[in-house]
């Protein structure tokens, strides 16, 4: 683990050479960013100049989304900043944003403004309507681009209003997930083609393609969408459910296959239990999850590890985070590491050859302008001539 807060972008990473402009904003489109620089691409997120408030304090950003890469701080409201971007633009494969549909044409770096000067260049748009659409202009979030896709009315216990899932299956999951990996398709087609395209990633159409499964299952009746919290996968199913234990805390269980259910039932010493003989009858379903709740009552969410780890019952502990980082399993696979001091998921998924390099720390609004400008061609006099214009800022 690195606690280094120097300014070298990864160097490292299946996606090592690639560069690619990151438009600030909040949630998935960062999120997005985090996952193409840990890869090793050599992201520069380009922040508003007002948000650039003195020196760069020493400690890094607090945002774990911003790590691994490097900022610049533009005035897109500036002819020069305008230009300053474009000329970014010429020199890189990709670049992405997150603001309603149009803001960036007007703004004068749309996708056929960049294309003008980087035939070659990938735009990512992320919003959570899609750039077409009635509701494409209108605000949104996370929460109401899963009710619209078809989610969130399936995250819901039986009886129960939908629970919304925090903000990781439209935001992160349908969101930042399906941006990056529509830019690094899009960048693969540009190598052949010779040319850019714009990517349209909608966190409604992400979110609704990650229910694929579930249509499947609506469509050969193993999946009824009308009795939310009654199917195997919604906590219907006894077999497939978190439990309280004696001390409060809680385990998980996804005991879905016979031999699996099996081991269920004989670490809970219900085998040989007529009530338990029927695993896939439906009508059973409520009175053996109350005998289910009952049996972990009895002893401590500890106790119940040291039963039924080791052996194939689809069994774990229901963490929270820092437990989650203290776990064994996680220790050993290192699926957390330590940043500047801060804990924080580790770069996923691995690789066997092109391991990334750890991220570098969050990295403050315009703490890199003039590191970057100079990288990326600017001479020194224009460098200087766009900060005294207040065009770009340098913290």
């Amino acid at each position: 683990c690195s606690s280094d807060l120097g300014l070298t972008p990864m160097t490292r990473g299946p996606l090592a050479g690639i560069r690619i402009i990151e438009i600030a904003g909040i949630g998935p489109g960062p999120f997005a960013a985090m996952m193409l620089a840990d890869m090793g691409a050599d992201v520069i997120r380009v922040e508003r100049t007002q948000s650039v408030s003195g020196p760069a304090p020493d400690t890094a950003h607090w945002d774990v989304l911003l790590r691994g890469r490097r900022n610049i701080a533009i005035d897109l409201k500036s002819p020069d900043g305008v230009a300053t971007l474009l000329e970014l633009a010429k020199s890189a494969d990709a670049l992405i944003e997150g603001f309603r549909p149009g803001v960036m044409e007007r703004l004068g770096v749309g996708p056929e403004d960049c294309a003008k000067v980087n035939p070659k260049l990938v735009y990512g748009r992320m919003t959570g309507w899609g750039q077409d659409g009635p509701y494409a202009p209108l605000a949104g979030h996370d929460i109401n681009y899963i009710a619209l896709a078809g989610a969130l009315a399936h995250f819901a216990r039986a009886g129960e209003a939908p629970v919304p899932p925090l903000n990781m299956v439209g935001d992160f999951g349908g969101g930042g997930m399906f941006l990056a990996y529509g830019v690094v398709c899009a960048l693969l087609e540009a190598k052949t083609s010779g040319k850019g395209q714009v990517v349209d990633a909608a966190m409604v159409d992400g979110a609704a393609t990650l229910m694929s499964m579930f249509w499947a299952f609506k469509n050969i009746g193993m999946f009824d969408e009308n009795a939310p919290g009654t199917n195997l996968l919604d906590t219907g199913a006894h077999f497939y459910d978190v439990y309280r234990c004696k001390d409060d805390k809680y385990v998980s269980i996804g005991s879905i296959e016979k031999q699996f259910y099996a081991i269920l039932l004989d670490k809970t010493g219900l085998t040989g239990d007529p009530r338990f003989a029927n695993q896939m009858d439906k009508s059973q379903w409520p009175a053996l999850k109350a005998a289910f709740t009952e049996i972990f009552a009895t002893k401590t969410q500890a106790e119940w590890c040291q039963i039924m780890e080791g052996t194939d019952i689809c069994f774990a502990p229901v963490l929270t985070m820092s437990e989650s980082a203290k776990h064994p399993h996680n220790v050993a696979r290192k699926t957390f590491i330590d940043i500047a001091g801060v804990t924080q998921p580790a770069p996923a998924p691995r690789y066997s050859r092109t391991s990334p390099s750890t991220p570098t720390p969050p990295a403050h609004a315009g703490q890199h302008t003039r590191e970057i400008l100079t990288e990326w061609g600017f001479t020194p006099e224009r460098i200087e001539q766009l900060i005294a214009s207040g065009a770009v800022a340098d913290a």
